[in-house]
C-alpha cells in the first residue's frame, strides 16, 4: 500500500510538472547573468545586464546596434560613425582615458584594446569586454555572439550572426567558378596594402582571388608596394579602401603613371569601396562581401 501511494504521489508530481499552469523550480531555470566571458585580458564577468554601455570599438558599437543594444548605449568613441544615431563624443578607442570613461557612469565597456583600462576601470567594479580585430569570419561571428552574450542579446545576436552568414553564403554562391584573378587592395594613397593573412585579404581568398601582396616580400601583413611592383603584377580587380579618406576612384588610379594599363583599369574594375566598412569586421562585413562577389562575377565575364 505505501509502495501504491508512493508510486502516485510521484505521477501527480510528474503530471504537475508537465501542466501549462506549473511553476518551474527557480534553481532548475538557467540565468543569463551573471555571464563570465573568455577575453583576451582574461575571464570578466557581468554580474547584471548592462544598462549603460559605452563602446570604444567602431566595430563593437555596430554590432551592439545590430543586435538590438543600441538602446543601452551612452557613448562611444570618436570613430564610432555608424550608426549615425549613436551618441559620438570625443572619447578615444586609442588612448583611453579611463577618467573619462568612468564619467558616464558605465556598467560596461568594450574596446579593441585593452591599454590598461581592465585594471583601471576594475578598481572601479566597471567590467571591461576586449574585443581585438577578428582574424577570420568564424572570429567575427563569436564577437557578436559574445556581445550578445555580454548584453542579454542574445537573441538579437543570433539573428544578427544568421543574417551575415546567409548573405555571405549567397553571395560566395553567385559567383561562378572560371579564370583565376589578381587583386590588390589600397588602404593608402602610398600603396600600403594587406596580405591574404589579413580579415580582408582572407576575404578575397575565399573568391579564389590571388593577392599580389602575397608575393611583395617581406613578414608585414601590411605591406607597402611601389606603384612599379603594381602596376607589373597587373591586377584584374583594385579595391579602393581609400576613397572616403583621399577621394581615390577609376580617374585618379588612371592617371598614375602606368596604371592605365592595368587590366583592372582597361576592365574598370577599379571598385571604391566605403573605407569604414573595409576596415571593420561587424555586421556590414556582408555588404562588403557581396560587393567584392559582384565584382569578380563582372572581370570574370569580361
Amino acid at each position: 500500500m505505501v509502495k501504491k501511494l508512493l508510486a502516485a504521489c510521484l505521477a501527480g508530481a510528474a503530471v504537475l510538472a508537465l501542466s501549462p499552469g506549473a511553476v518551474a523550480d527557480p534553481a532548475a531555470t538557467p540565468k543569463p547573468f551573471p555571464v563570465v566571458l573568455a577575453t583576451p585580458s582574461g575571464k570578466v564577468t557581468i554580474p547584471k545586464q548592462p544598462r549603460r554601455i559605452v563602446s570604444l570599438s567602431a566595430t563593437a558599437t555596430e554590432s551592439l546596434y545590430a543586435i538590438g543594444a543600441g538602446r543601452r548605449v551612452v557613448a562611444v568613441d570618436d570613430l564610432s560613425n555608424y550608426p549615425a544615431r549613436a551618441p559620438r563624443t570625443k572619447l578615444s578607442g586609442y588612448t583611453p582615458n579611463a577618467e573619462a570613461i568612468a564619467g558616464y557612469r558605465p556598467d560596461l565597456v568594450v574596446v579593441r584594446t585593452d591599454s590598461g583600462l581592465t585594471e583601471a576601470l576594475g578598481k572601479l567594479r566597471i567590467p571591461v569586454l576586449v574585443q581585438p580585430e577578428a582574424a577570420n569570419l568564424a572570429r567575427a561571428y563569436a564577437q557578436v555572439t559574445q556581445l550578445g552574450r555580454a548584453t542579454g542579446y542574445r537573441r538579437g545576436a543570433t539573428t544578427a550572426v544568421r543574417s551575415m552568414r546567409a548573405r555571405i553564403s549567397k553571395a560566395l554562391a553567385s559567383v561562378p567558378r572560371g579564370r583565376a584573378l589578381t587583386v590588390y587592395h589600397e588602404l593608402t594613397t602610398d600603396y600600403y596594402s594587406v596580405t591574404s593573412r589579413t580579415f580582408i585579404g582572407q576575404i578575397y581568398r575565399m573568391f579564389g582571388l590571388r593577392n599580389i601582396a602575397d608575393s611583395a616580400g617581406g613578414t608585414s601583413d601590411y605591406p607597402q608596394l611601389s606603384g612599379e611592383y603594381i602596376v607589373a603584377s597587373n591586377p584584374d580587380l583594385i579595391f579602393l579602401a581609400d576613397s572616403k579618406c583621399c577621394g581615390q576612384s577609376l580617374a585618379t588610379v588612371s592617371a598614375r603613371p602606368g596604371w592605365s594599363t592595368t587590366r583592372a583599369v582597361r576592365g574598370r574594375n577599379v571598385v571604391r569601396l566605403d573605407d569604414d566598412v573595409a576596415s571593420r569586421w561587424g555586421p556590414r562585413v556582408a555588404s562588403l562581401v557581396q560587393t567584392v562577389a559582384a565584382y569578380v562575377k563582372r572581370a570574370r565575364s569580361t
